[in-house]
């Protein structure tokens, strides 16, 4: 039960329907069920969308973060995406923001969750438009060949695993760790 509170702290919290202020039974992780009213309120995750920027030569940009979760360490531009807005148009959208560049995307590198997240990873491979730029969210910006990544340094396990996709979709001989179980 300690881990469905931490997988959903929104809905652990929630005492009363926000329809009808009755009393509501939370089923976790899932669902807040009020019986007065029958309002259901369902917990899902929350969709983030990525690029994995790379160059002709097949160098990878990645971004050192700013700001936590993952402060100091290494990843891709991503984030949430909004209502109202494409996947492919909040990954744009995120690079923007992080890299102060634009970028075409290439194309769908894979979907990315697990049981014990809130979110749910759709990461893309794409190029930059213009050299990129560091902003409060990507306090340092460099290139990696593929044998050269930090694989120790990563903010996310999803980093990892997007990013080993690509080597083995390339057939890249680079130096990996194994995958994660």
């Amino acid at each position: 039960m300690l881990a469905d509170r931490a997988l959903n702290p929104q809905l652990a919290e929630a005492r009363f329907c926000p329809r009808c202020a009755a009393p509501a039974t939370v089923e976790f992780p899932r669902r807040l069920v009020c019986e007065a009213c029958d309002y259901r309120q369902y917990s899902n995750p929350k969709p983030v969308a990525c690029v994995v920027p790379r160059e002709p030569d097949g160098r990878i940009w990645l971004l050192r973060r700013g700001f936590d979760p993952g402060a100091g360490r290494w990843t891709f531009p991503g984030g949430f995406v909004d209502l109202g807005e494409s996947v492919e148009d909040a990954a744009r959208r995120e690079v923007r923001e992080e890299l102060a560049t634009d970028a075409e995307l290439d194309g769908l590198l894979g979907v990315y969750s697990r049981a014990d997240e809130r979110i749910v990873l759709v990461v893309f491979t794409g190029r930059l438009v213009r050299e990129p730029r560091t902003t409060p969210e990507a306090v340092e910006l460099r290139t990696f060949a593929p044998a050269a990544l930090p694989w120790e340094e990563f903010a996310f396990w999803s980093t990892g695993v997007a990013l080993r996709d690509l080597l083995a979709h390339d057939g890249a001989p680079a130096v990996r760790p194994p995958h994660p179980g």
